[in-house]
């Protein structure tokens, strides 16, 4: 019986230990989840709402009686909104300078529902980028997008505009890459639609300033806005222009005050399969006599690593450049024609040393800053310029015939923001180069003081 009853049940047991070790049935994928709600999924904690307000102040006929009861003229307050998108965990974002042109004060909201505060780094009205910083509390970081390949495009690509444009988490529409900018980028003018990127996902209210992304979770654009005139046809900028625009605005002199000199963006290349991916890292260009070329960094050199770290982007690569600005020089090791060297850049303090003094030795001139108290008691409509206080008796200033009083709106064309960026402009030109100046001429009619256009031409020393 023994025998018989373990000859019947070993048949059973064979089969409840197959049960037993037989593996659970995978589930099976959800059919919604494809690449687009993917790459969404990936994004959207960099997306950011942007809340801006503009104070005013109001003149009117009343506006001296109110000064009289109240102290105080009436002022005007207005709100916009947009959107932007972070681009480093330390809180750097980027979105459109129409969004932030005129604001008095810059909130954001994340998609968790964080507000912060946020300053205006830098703006670039020609090409309507905007760099901004997150007012970051003690060890807090941020989400930053992944940047595509500058030329990475492909025409019917899906496409994927994102924004958050009332703060409520985030908005989505969905398209195709309908045609890439069109024209070879103008020098001297704004840009507009024929060097935009053209899509037919909506830019929805509120959007713009939002990425735009391809379904790799890839910044490819930052969203303008709809076109009017037409129906389903949305514009934002390239990654092209957004790169070039960031690689002369991220940098170590804008986001630190401290000069490098070097110019540094990632170079796109085509691999093997004819498809464009990104590039090393690389030096577009040197400044004469800044630390980047006293360190023997050259154009062209690519950048392997900083202080010993792979970068990946210009945003590491500025960070990790700054990390031990003022203690230790920087270690920048890159590859020249295949060979390796390292150079020690040393960060200066920018405004230790373009000083008023060391432009007075370029011009023969001492120029100031045109603050907004200056300009309203000077009558004049925008807070922008550099007074001239005084010139050298003899000089490049006194031989252009510059006098006290003038003031001096743009250098070649280009229209500085500070002191250190008039003694960088001056630093670049050689001794006994020309440099045409856009000139404001006060002049004195009765009780007023009437502005004038003029020019000038002075030779550097």
């Amino acid at each position: 019986m023994k025998p018989h009853h373990l000859f019947v049940l070993a048949p059973a047991l064979l089969l409840a230990a197959q049960l037993h070790a037989a593996p659970a049935h995978p589930a099976e994928p959800d059919p919604r989840r494809d690449a687009s709600v993917e790459a969404i999924e990936k994004v959207l904690p960099s997306v950011v709402n942007i809340a801006t307000t503009e104070l005013r102040q109001i003149s009117d006929p009343f506006e001296a009686l109110l000064r009289e009861m109240r102290g105080m003229g009436r002022v005007e307050k207005n709100t916009s909104i947009g959107s932007g998108v972070i681009i480093d965990e330390a809180g750097y974002l980027i979105t459109n300078d129409h969004v932030v042109r005129r604001a008095t004060e810059i909130w954001v909201k994340l998609s968790d529902g964080r507000e912060r505060q946020a300053d205006r780094v830098v703006t670039t009205g020609r090409s309507d980028v905007a760099l901004l910083k997150i007012r970051a509390r003690s060890g807090e970081k941020f989400t930053p997008v992944k940047f595509a390949p500058d030329d990475d495009l492909i025409l019917g690509e899906t496409v994927l505009a994102l924004g958050n444009p009332f703060g409520l988490g985030g908005s989505v529409s969905k398209g195709i890459l309908s045609s890439k900018n069109r024209r070879p980028p103008p020098e001297a003018e704004p840009l507009g639609p024929g060097d935009w990127l053209q899509t037919d996902a909506a830019i929805n209210p509120g959007s713009s300033g939002g990425p735009l992304i391809n379904v790799r979770a890839e910044l490819i654009g930052i969203n303008v806005g709809l076109y009017r005139e037409g129906q389903g046809i949305g514009f934002a900028l390239p990654i092209k222009i957004i790169t070039d625009s960031l690689a002369g605005i991220f940098t170590p002199e804008r986001t630190r005050g401290l000069w490098f000199g070097g110019y540094v963006k990632a170079v796109a290349k085509t691999n093997g399969n004819g498809a464009t991916v990104a590039g090393p890292l690389t030096i577009v260009g040197v400044e004469p006599g800044s630390p980047a070329e006293q360190a023997g960094l050259r154009e062209k050199d690519e950048i392997l690593r900083v202080n010993n770290r792979p970068v990946r982007s210009f945003i590491e690569f500025n960070t990790e450049l700054t990390a031990a600005a003022g203690k230790s020089p920087a270690s920048v090791e890159v590859s020249r024609e295949g060979v390796a060297r390292t150079a020690n850049v040393r960060l200066i303090v920018q405004k230790e040393f373009f000083t008023p003094e060391f432009i007075r030795g370029k011009i023969g001139a001492t120029l100031t800053e045109v603050t907004p108290q200056m300009a309203a008691e000077l009558g004049l409509n925008r807070a922008d310029g550099f007074l001239i206080t005084d010139v050298d008796k003899e000089g490049p200033s006194a031989d252009a015939q510059l006098q006290r009083g003038l003031i001096i709106r743009a250098f070649n064309g280009q229209t500085p923001d500070d002191l250190v960026e008039v003694g960088r402009l001056l630093l670049r030109k050689k001794k006994g180069e020309k440099v045409e100046l856009d000139l404001i001429v006060l002049r004195r009619q009765a009780n007023f003081l009437i502005s004038q256009a003029g020019k000038a031409e002075l030779k550097v020393r």
